[in-house]
């Protein structure tokens, strides 16, 4: 650690300038000394992991991360820290047990994970296994009247690659410099390759939805599912195919369970050499409480600049996660980063002439609900581009979700006019490997809730670590997959570009409000 404050400490009081730009090195400084020396990331990543649980949605491990996350923000002094009401979202679940193991031909535990929202078994059930094996919903008919009781599966053609890649890995400066180098392409993209791969995505997934529709109906036991990445321990398990608001509303799914690919791949062998596969299952789960209002997480610090105070800098993260594991990687780390964040600015007792408001969203695995919910009561509407007040008051909201890997730039959003701005506030941070401007866009996530209203929100580079291949929406996403000196990394820099943001003269630049969506005929 000492290493590393050393490493970071920016030794030069001179201010920089990007078109009048300035920055506090001297702040900064005590930034990267109280983020790095003092750190509390990982002992509130702790207790948003080990200690609330899985934090699906309105379940009541979201709602002991998220009172959590309110008592530290109150303790620290942050006002108007509360839970605050987006819209409706449902009820929340919970897992109670799960046992599953295969009993004939021969024992053998089964790896598996039952998939959120799902029902439960009455008691233990033992039942058979059946492969439906279809090319079109045409010939779905000759199972018809042979599910009931029955754990189904779908004939499974891929097989199993081994791979020669590191399952974690840093961006390597070649990969880096081609991000850099990145140029938007201003010409609309017009039909292509991909058209035929977007076809036959479209009829599996139709095909899929009619499976599960006839397992539903003839009252099977379960539904087995699987994934090629789900190898080597790690199940990727989220929510079942079909329509949440049904599942969060007394409609739950029949038993959807995802296994690992090596059994799901043996037990399918058996089946189709005629040999009888026997499971036994004893899933119970529940649904929890009758409030059906999705919360986010809010909390702010004040802004003192008499002109100033009402325009907002925000930062956020989703809280929320799926039901596998505590959701380490996505995104306690992100909200950790946040909270630590708003930790520094209290401790060092800074005077932010914009006001800071941190949001720790619920909702973002389903759709981006708890952003897009509370931009739809405070904002505008994403669909007219209708705005309120509170639109032209936010200079910018900053984001975390992309696992624990520290941050190797920024992506800008097509935004051009903030990268010399952005690249004087990364110069402090150049040493620890955070020096990288893309034009790129980055997806799927809750910074899009605000350019979609023409606010400028950012999402950061990040090494990916293990985060597409062991953690991200896995039975493996726990605590022990942070890495805390790149936590540390992560708030001292999101830290400096919030009270940069705070300081400026002027907002930050916007690029144009997007254009309503056509209104279809």
């Amino acid at each position: 650690m000492r290493k590393l404050l050393l490493f970071l400490l920016v030794t030069s009081a001179l201010t920089v300038k990007a078109q009048d730009e300035k920055t506090d090195l001297d702040i900064i400084n005590k930034i990267i000394k109280e983020g790095t020396a003092n750190s509390q990331i990982m002992d509130i990543a702790f207790h948003l992991t080990d200690v609330s649980g899985p934090r699906l949605t309105n379940s009541p491990g979201y709602f002991r991360a998220a009172n959590y996350a309110v008592t530290q923000l109150k303790k620290w002094g942050a006002d108007k820290a509360g839970l605050e009401a987006w819209g409706d979202f449902g009820q929340g679940w919970q897992l109670k047990k799960s046992y599953i193991a295969m009993t004939a031909p021969y024992y053998k535990p089964i790896m598996a994970f039952p998939k959120t929202w799902t029902q439960s078994t009455k008691g233990l059930v033992k039942a058979d296994v059946v492969v439906i094996n279809v090319k079109d919903s045409t010939e779905l008919a000759q199972y018809k009247g042979k599910l009931a009781g029955k754990v189904v599966l779908v004939n499974r053609v891929d097989e199993y690659k081994h791979s020669f890649k590191p399952d974690a890995n840093r961006y390597t400066d070649d990969e880096l410099k081609k991000m850099a180098d990145f140029k938007p392409n201003p010409q609309p993209q017009g039909p292509g390759g991909n058209q035929q791969n977007f076809a036959r995505f479209g009829a599996a997934q139709r095909l899929n939805t009619l499976i599960k529709q006839m397992i539903t109906e003839e009252g099977a036991a379960a539904y087995l599912t699987s994934s090629p990445a789900s190898h080597d321990g790690t199940i990727f398990v989220q929510g079942p195919a079909g329509n949440r608001v049904d599942f969060t509303n007394g409609k739950p799914s029949v038993l959807e369970i995802a296994v690992s690919f090596e059994d799901i791949k043996t037990i399918n062998r058996l089946v189709n050499m005629g040999t009888t596969v026997s499971l036994d299952l004893d899933v119970q789960s529940e649904f929890t409480g009758s409030d059906v209002k999705g919360y986010n997480v809010i909390g702010e610090i004040k802004g003192t600049d008499p002109k100033l105070k009402d325009e907002v800098v925000m930062l956020g993260a989703h809280l929320d996660s799926w039901q596998g594991s505590t959701g380490a990687t996505d995104n306690a780390s992100g909200c950790a980063v946040m909270l630590e964040v708003m930790r520094i600015f209290k401790t060092l007792n800074l005077q932010p002439k914009r006001t800071i408001r941190i949001a720790l969203w619920s909702g973002e695995e389903q759709g981006l609900l708890g952003s897009r919910g509370w931009i739809k009561n405070n904002v505008g509407d994403r669909v007219t581009k209708d705005v309120k007040p509170e639109q032209g008051k936010i200079s910018a909201y900053y984001n975390i979700d992309n696992g624990t890997g520290k941050i190797r730039g920024v992506y800008l959003e097509g935004n051009s006019a903030v990268q010399p701005i952005f690249a004087k506030w990364l110069e402090p941070f150049h040493s620890v490997g955070a020096s990288t401007l893309t034009l790129q866009n980055t997806g799927g996530t809750d910074h899009i809730s605000f350019n979609e209203l023409g606010i400028p929100g950012f999402q950061f580079i990040q090494d990916e670590i293990e985060y597409d291949t062991r953690t991200h929406h896995t039975t493996m996403d726990s605590y022990d997959h942070l890495v805390p000196d790149d936590l540390k990394q992560m708030a001292t820099i999101v830290a400096t570009f919030v009270y940069n943001t705070a300081q400026r003269a002027e907002k930050l630049p916007r690029k144009e409000m997007p254009k309503p969506a056509p209104v279809r005929q």
